[in-house]
């Protein structure tokens, strides 16, 4: 069960995380592992490990996905960079919208903030839309309200077909 207590003066963010090239899981748990090393950052709550099939583009591999909380006294823009610096560690490269990806890290939700901004959009403004990531999301927090509704809510409405857990431990992201 993930923590639910909050690191004193921190927020409680959720993350999606995602990849279909190279060794994608690795990506992921190295990512999350950074993350949690960090004393601006701790990870709260980690879904199972899930893999899917694409979306957008569809002329690719299947995808690894999980979703994470995490408490961090960064800023939503700072908590963007850093995890646009893990991605660039691993060596993502932007090529095309949707297209393969070794690691691609969202930030779905920051606290209760919500705001449309050109470089980052809270909640994750298609996040609602996408069973690949209510799902991870929905393993350890599907109260979470995202938009007035609950995640479960969203998830119960979602095309969620062709989307099956790769490994149930929570833990998958310590140990790959």
């Amino acid at each position: 069960m993930p923590d639910t207590s909050l690191v004193s003066g921190s927020t409680r963010a959720t993350l999606g995380l995602g990849g279909n090239i190279d060794n994608p899981v690795r990506a992921m748990a190295l990512a999350l592992r950074t993350l949690d090393g960090r004393a601006d950052c701790r990870i709260a709550g980690v879904s199972r490990l899930y893999r899917t099939p694409p979306w957008g583009k569809t002329d690719q591999s299947f995808f690894y996905n999980s979703c994470a909380a995490v408490d961090t006294t960064l800023s939503p823009e700072a908590l963007l960079d850093v995890c646009l610096g893990i991605e660039r560690e691993m060596k993502r490269v932007r090529i095309e919208r949707w297209g393969p990806r070794t690691l691609d890290i969202d930030i779905l939700t920051y606290g209760d903030i919500e705001r449309a901004e050109p470089l980052l959009t809270i909640p994750h403004p298609r996040m609602t839309e996408r069973g690949f990531v209510l799902m991870p999301l929905a393993d350890f927090d599907a109260d979470l309200v995202i938009k007035g509704r609950k995640v479960a809510e969203w998830l119960s409405e979602a095309d969620v077909r062709g989307i099956d857990v790769a490994d149930e431990n929570r833990n998958w992201w310590k140990v790959a």
